[in-house]
């Protein structure tokens, strides 16, 4: 069962990211205040949740939460700072669009870049543990799965409707035949140069 906060004094967020791990398109990540006593038997972390239940969730914790924000990091700025740095910087972005400010963060995993004037306890696997960072899980993932599906429009031949840019084997033997496109991570180091098709 999800603990609803970590501290009961300050105004807490819960902070996590989507996408760290795939071969194509943004890194998002989000930032959820959600209220002491907010509780939702289908709340979880995103990765439990089936995708019909995680877009039912993102339409109920945006409308319960205190505040929410979501931010993305595209995968052009991935390939210049790099995926951690990239991953950091959402998270910031998310917080700092946040109305009001929290006064505690609560980040999901082991590390962080503290953000200024903000006290943050890292969480190894905390969407599992605390519903704020959980909240935070499924909208960064439905946010950046409905990203993916857009630009799936544009590119059916990699098969993001169903992979959302992870490299799967079908988005590997796609990229086979296909090349890479200006949507793909080039310091992933995915395949070979001569592979990757013209921008």
């Amino acid at each position: 069962m999800l603990l609803p906060f970590y501290q009961e004094k300050l105004t807490e967020t819960g902070c996590d990211e989507a996408g760290r791990g795939c071969y194509a398109g943004p890194v998002f990540a989000a930032a959820v205040i959600l209220p002491k006593d907010f509780h939702h038997p289908l709340l979880n972390d995103s990765k439990q949740v089936q995708e019909k239940q995680r877009n039912i969730l993102r339409g109920i914790i945006e409308k319960e939460a205190i505040s929410w924000s979501v931010a993305a990091i595209s995968n052009h700025e991935i390939d210049e700072i790099n995926i951690l740095k990239a991953s950091y910087k959402a998270m910031h972005m998310a917080i700092r669009q946040l109305n009001p400010l929290p006064e505690f963060l609560l980040i999901d995993g082991n590390r962080f870049i503290r953000y200024p004037g903000i006290a943050h306890e890292c969480i190894v696997k905390g969407d599992g543990k605390y519903s704020s960072i959980a909240a935070a899980s499924i909208l960064a993932k439905t946010h950046r799965d409905e990203w993916m599906m857009k630009l799936h429009e544009t590119y059916p031949q990699y098969g993001w409707n169903r992979n959302k840019g992870y490299g799967t084997a079908e988005h590997r033997r796609a990229i086979e035949i296909h090349g890479l496109c200006e949507h793909h991570r080039k310091s992933f180091n995915i395949v070979p140069q001569q592979l990757q098709l013209p921008i």
